[in-house]
């Protein structure tokens, strides 16, 4: 008799950055990505997370950024990569020690934003986030983009990746995501969402916005936290996967 092995996904929301959807959200993801104090996030709010993740039993990663409230840190900062690095230790070790004190221990980091796309393509930045790791905890997994700079810098330095594909958004023909100031950037649809995650699951690949589709790996699926119906998307996808006796771990 051929028995398949079962398909199993981690599905990551980036929590903590003041939406406060956390506590409907729980209950259908796998793993979370923290703000800690960068571009969004606080010390009340990392508890209050850490809390509902232990609740649920969902790993916790950090979710550093450029220390850039005011643009969420979703642009490019003009800062020295040794103050840069000293921001992005001080968050991660914050979240760390909070974690800490609710017996939780980190998973993985994820970094957020304009940092997150700058190390996909940039050497420099990726060897940061490499250094940063590595000074924080070598164990920790990397959530970063299958094919990327990152992830290829990770591998070789001996840090796991979970390479990670995004439901929501759109994708260039490289895999880089197209700028959140194009129109078609974000995907809102429930059901197209659903759709593109089970293909990226099932069949490896995506459809860019050019038509094609490019080959990709995913270990785990991100769903923003801060998308207005971010909770029914979640949901959602957690049902249509399930029903394809896709098991989320």
């Amino acid at each position: 008799m051929d028995i398949k092995k079962q398909i199993t996904i981690d599905i990551n929301v980036d929590v903590g950055e003041g939406i406060g959807n956390e506590a409907a959200l729980m209950p259908y993801i796998s793993s979370c990505n923290i703000a800690c104090g960068g571009h969004a996030g606080d010390t009340d709010i990392m508890n209050e997370v850490l809390s509902l993740a232990k609740k649920h039993d969902v790993k916790i990663g950090a979710h550093p950024s450029f220390p850039d409230k005011v643009n969420f840190g979703r642009k490019p900062m003009t800062i020295t990569f040794v103050e840069l690095f000293k921001s992005l230790e001080d968050q991660v070790n914050t979240l760390k020690d909070i974690a800490q004190q609710h017996q939780l221990s980190l998973h993985h980091i994820k970094a957020h934003g304009a940092l997150y796309n700058l190390a996909a393509t940039n050497v420099k930045y990726a060897q940061l986030i490499i250094e940063l790791i590595n000074s924080i905890d070598g164990s920790l997994k990397l959530y970063a983009p299958f094919r990327s700079t990152l992830a290829d810098l990770a591998v070789s330095s001996g840090i796991k990746v979970c390479f990670e594909a995004f439901a929501d958004r759109n994708y260039n023909s490289d895999l880089t995501l197209v700028n959140r100031s194009e129109a078609n950037a974000l995907i809102l649809e429930k059901t197209e969402i659903a759709k593109r995650v089970y293909n990226m699951i099932s069949h490896q690949k995506v459809r860019a916005i050019s038509g094609e589709e490019i080959k990709i790996k995913t270990d785990t699926i991100c769903v923003h936290g801060d998308s207005e119906n971010a909770v029914d998307i979640i949901k959602y996808l957690h049902q249509h996967l399930t029903s394809k006796l896709i098991k989320i771990q």
